[in-house]
């Protein structure tokens, strides 16, 4: 199986297309929370003088104070 998908995309891609698929074709309500789940958010810092600044949530493109 791996010598189909091997020279078009990598295996991190393959899982991405596999975990959207499931998630597709999931009922209404099921797919909510799992197209919720797959939100990917980053916190972060700005550091000056040796000291930390207020921590930011992003999510998506958007930054929430």
């Amino acid at each position: 199986m791996s010598h189909f998908w091997k020279p078009t995309f990598t295996y991190l891609q393959y899982a991405q297309i596999c975990a959207r698929t499931v998630r597709n074709s999931l009922k209404e309500e099921a797919r909510v929370v799992a197209v919720r789940r797959d939100e990917q958010g980053l916190k972060f810092a700005k550091w000056e003088a040796g000291k930390q600044g207020d921590l930011k949530n992003t999510v998506g493109n958007r930054t929430v104070a």
